[in-house]
């Protein structure tokens, strides 16, 4: 399927007709926002106002066509996840903490079910990801490791724009400090050179690494002593992680959180203790002996692949991740072909804890996108 309509020239018009309707869209309708950073209104009305500026922006209108749209459609889903996220908090403010994060999430939901290609997909939702930070990168403890964290996913010169954008498209008492702090945010991407590109580290074992001590340079060269092979699967159900097994394993033993729930009878719904105790024994036990093996599991949040990842890092492993993804009625129908599929209710859970793994996470990250 394709994108919705962009602002093309000379008009630069957007077609608020075709966008209002959108369920997503229309539930920020009355969702209220703080009036100190918002005292425009409703998150439906500041989305809005965001988008209207980002067409007047000079930088946007520059950019290609290609990218003109996957920044529009950045603009749109940037607040998408403040409808779940808006509360008061204990002073009796409004506050949508973690709307970015959950915005990335959602906006992925939304954009995978039109269809929308897995690169376009993913950088629209790096877009919304990380849309706060150059508002608040200058003033933390270390903005240049913050910058190339960012730039491993998201173009920083994009999400400049986009801040811009989200400055512009509000009313309240500083906006020339938020611009200024998106210029800073800018100097900083420039001078750390990851404005236009993700930072590029001198190997792959210097990037992980950089990733886990912050006392470490970027440009400093880490030697590496890799003990043992681990490859770390992650997808949802049906997207094919026991297939790539049949056909790739070779010589990797493989660790199945699925295998292991059958033979120790515990139901996927029951407390998962002893299954992934079970399974970090084997995997101490193929990383102590430098045994090749494969962890196959759905790790579909980082937290959960971060539990994994230190595990065998504590090893000195080289650590690779394998993303598998398919479009949704594939999904669904070789989900349902399964000798013990999953509810599609709780594939639909699932999909709210749906973060890709990226090259922070791992020495090597592999994508197998059907569609």
């Amino acid at each position: 399927m394709s994108l919705l309509p962009c602002p093309q020239p000379p008009d630069w018009n957007i077609d608020w007709s075709s966008l209002d309707p959108l369920p997503w869209l229309r539930e920020m309708l009355a969702v209220p926002q703080n009036p100190e950073r918002h005292a425009e209104g409703d998150v439906w009305t500041h989305v809005h106002m965001v988008c209207e500026a980002m067409t007047r922006l000079p930088a946007w209108r520059a950019l290609p066509s290609d990218e003109r749209t996957l920044l529009f459609h950045a603009a749109l889903l940037h607040d998408v996840a403040k409808p779940a996220c808006t509360r008061m908090d204990s002073e009796g403010k409004i506050t949508s903490r973690g709307h970015s994060w959950k915005g990335a999430v959602r906006g992925r939901q939304i954009l995978w079910k039109m269809g929308i290609d897995f690169v376009t997909r993913e950088a629209i939702c790096a877009m919304v990801r990380h849309h706060l930070v150059p508002f608040f990168l200058i003033d933390s403890e270390t903005p240049q490791r913050l910058a190339i964290e960012v730039s491993q996913t998201a173009r920083c010169d994009w999400l400049s724009i986009l801040a811009e954008s989200d400055a512009r498209g509000r009313t309240c008492s500083d906006p020339d400090k938020l611009l200024t702090q998106v210029e800073m945010f800018r100097q900083v991407c420039a001078e750390a050179n990851c404005l236009d590109g993700p930072y590029q580290f001198p190997s792959d074992h210097t990037r992980f690494l950089y990733f886990r001590d912050p006392t470490r340079q970027p440009d400093v060269l880490a030697h590496d002593t890799f003990r043992a092979d681990a490859v770390l699967l992650s997808g949802l159900p049906g997207s094919g992680k026991d297939h790539w097994i049949r056909d790739r394993a070779g010589e990797h033993e493989v660790i199945s959180i699925d295998a292991l729930r059958s033979e120790l009878g515990v139901a996927p719904s029951d407390p998962q203790g002893t299954v992934l105790q079970k399974a970090r024994e084997l995997a101490r036990g193929y990383l102590r002996s430098g045994q090749p093996f494969i962890w196959n599991a759905t790790n579909l949040s980082r937290q959960v692949r971060g539990e994994c990842l230190r595990l065998f890092h504590d090893y000195d492993a080289k650590i690779r991740i394998v993303y598998f993804e398919v479009p949704r009625d594939r999904l669904f129908a070789q989900n349902r072909a399964r000798r013990k599929r999953v509810p599609e209710i709780v594939i639909e859970r699932m999909m709210d804890r749906w973060e890709i793994p990226d090259l922070t996470e791992a020495h090597q990250v592999d994508y197998s996108i059907e569609g």
